[in-house]
């Protein structure tokens, strides 16, 4: 993915990210954000705020601290780090990094369970599966880590069109239907990265969770709070996200809404965009998933 290259003091306009849906996710935190583009002392004061303490799978407080360079020892790497003090390295002055704090701060659990995941992959004994399949687990982790989609959805009908890759069916001929009972968000870091300049084309990878109905009608932070505990504890068994065919792409200007061009139906027919199903189909997850009670 291409960084920004903006200027951060001139490009931070969190009056502007309020406005966009595909930032809903985010817009609790940023809205307790200044004018000026937050550092690491800003990110640090959010999570001071909050009690209980976001932590790591080991019972560490999260903090946020300055990105470490060159040869590294191996508890000073990155997801090392994070899970053996909660330390959660972050550059300066830099978008995608702000975009992960955010992120670590509206869904704390999931956050933390990716990382235990990443640590114990790399940590694995000998006598645990083949080098190719933590490759895999950790692929597929990275992939939601940057590009995830959380869907939720309470018609399976609508969520078989999505795996089917039925676009204009979903977003368009169940238009009502879907704006109902299903809704998108966004989880990845790189993938609001991709949102501060929306173009065709912009795809994040979705893990659809089943819900009751009753979850479209909850307040925002009730149901962010349960989407981030259920994917924390999706993540945390160890038989799920082991491939990157659990994530089904969610082409995201096609979401009603998220989009003006998406009020006509043409836009639907744009193929390059709205492309065809994959071979193999996708392995799906919601077998395991519990619905809201």
């Amino acid at each position: 993915m291409t960084k920004q290259t903006m200027n951060p003091q001139l490009d931070w306009n969190p009056a502007e990210l309020l406005r966009s849906p595909l930032f809903a996710p985010l817009h609790p935190v940023i809205a307790r954000l200044g004018a000026v583009f937050p550092g690491l002392p800003e990110c640090n004061a959010l999570l001071a705020e909050r009690d209980p303490p976001i932590a790591v799978e080991q019972g560490h407080a999260v903090r946020f601290v300055p990105q470490e360079y060159g040869k590294l020892a191996f508890e000073a790497q990155y997801e090392p780090r994070c899970y053996l003090d909660g330390g959660v390295q972050s550059r300066t002055d830099n978008w995608h990094d702000l975009l992960n704090a955010l992120v670590w701060l509206t869904f704390p659990k999931a956050k933390a369970a990716i990382n235990a995941r990443h640590y114990h992959a790399l940590t694995a004994s000998a006598c645990e599966p083949t080098r190719s399949q933590r490759g895999a687990v950790r692929d597929t982790n990275t992939l939601l880590d940057e590009s995830g989609v959380v869907v939720a959805y309470a018609d399976d009908e609508l969520a078989g069109l999505l795996r089917d890759f039925r676009w204009k069916a979903l977003f368009w001929q169940h238009r009502e239907r879907a704006q109902a009972r299903m809704s998108f968000h966004l989880f990845g870091h790189g993938l609001y990265e991709k949102a501060l300049r929306p173009y065709i084309g912009m795809t994040g990878q979705g893990l659809l969770l089943p819900v009751d109905a009753a979850f479209f009608l909850w307040p925002q932070a009730q149901q962010l709070a349960h989407l981030d505990e259920r994917l924390a504890s999706y993540l945390a068994a160890p038989e799920h996200c082991r491939s990157t065919r659990e994530l089904s792409p969610v082409p995201l200007l096609g979401v009603p809404g998220w989009a003006e061009a998406n009020e006509d139906e043409v836009f639907y027919e744009d193929a390059g965009y709205f492309r065809e199903g994959r071979a193999g189909g996708i392995r799906r997850i919601d077998s395991c998933a519990k619905t809201v009670s």
